[in-house]
C-alpha cells in the first residue's frame, strides 16, 4: 500500500465528519488548516485546560493509546510529549509531539512539530492556538501550518490532518462549554 493510502486508512476511520475544520490553503509544498470555537470560559480557564492535553486529546491519536501519558510544559522550549510504557519484552519509550516556541498565557500558544505519521516525513508543522475575550467567554482560533517534503501528496492528506486537529480542538471546546450558534 502507498504511504498516503496507508495514512488515510489508519486515520480516516477515527475521524467524525462533523468535526472537520477548514483546509484554508493547500498545494504541493504544504497546507494550512484552520478552525475556531467559542466557549463559555474565560481566557484564563481556557488556557488552564489547553495546556493539559491529557484532559481533552483523543486516545486514538496518541502513540501509547492512553492520553494520560501526555504532558505539556507550556514555556518556551517546553515539550508536548508522551511517555510510552514499556512491557515485558520492550523498554519504555517516549515521543515529542511538538516543542513550544511561544507561550503567552491566556492569549497564545505556538508549538512546532509534525504530529503523528507526519513525523516520518521531512515536514515541519507550526500549531498556533489563540485565545481572545469574546462576549464574556473565549474565542479559540487555531491554525496548523505544515510544509516541507513528503512521500505523498500533501493536498490529499490535508483534510485528514484537518480532521485530527479539529477533533482535538473541538473536544477542548466541548469540555470547556462550547457556545452553540443558533
Amino acid at each position: 500500500m502507498k504511504p498516503l493510502a496507508s495514512l488515510i486508512a489508519i486515520c480516516a476511520p477515527t475521524l467524525p465528519v462533523a468535526v472537520q475544520g477548514e483546509v484554508a490553503q493547500s498545494d504541493a509544498s504544504g497546507f494550512v488548516v484552520h478552525g475556531e470555537a467559542d466557549v463559555e470560559t474565560s481566557p484564563a480557564e481556557t488556557w488552564a485546560m489547553l495546556v493539559q492535553p491529557s484532559l481533552y486529546w483523543s486516545d486514538s491519536h496518541s502513540w501509547s493509546g492512553d492520553v494520560s501519558n501526555m504532558s505539556l510544559s507550556a514555556v518556551t522550549g517546553g515539550c508536548f510529549c508522551e511517555t510510552i510504557p514499556g512491557g515485558e519484552l520492550r523498554p519504555a519509550g517516549s515521543v515529542e509531539h511538538m516543542r513550544v516556541v511561544m507561550a503567552a498565557p491566556y492569549r497564545q500558544l505556538t508549538m512546532r512539530g509534525s504530529l503523528g505519521p507526519l513525523q516520518a516525513e521531512a515536514l515541519t508543522g507550526t500549531l498556533t492556538v489563540q485565545l481572545e475575550d469574546y462576549y464574556g467567554g473565549t474565542r479559540i482560533t487555531w491554525d496548523y501550518v505544515v510544509g516541507g517534503y513528503a512521500r505523498f501528496d500533501l493536498t490529499e492528506i490535508a483534510p485528514v490532518v484537518d480532521g485530527v486537529i479539529a477533533e482535538q480542538m473541538n473536544a477542548l471546546a466541548d469540555r470547556l462549554g462550547r457556545v452553540r450558534e443558533e
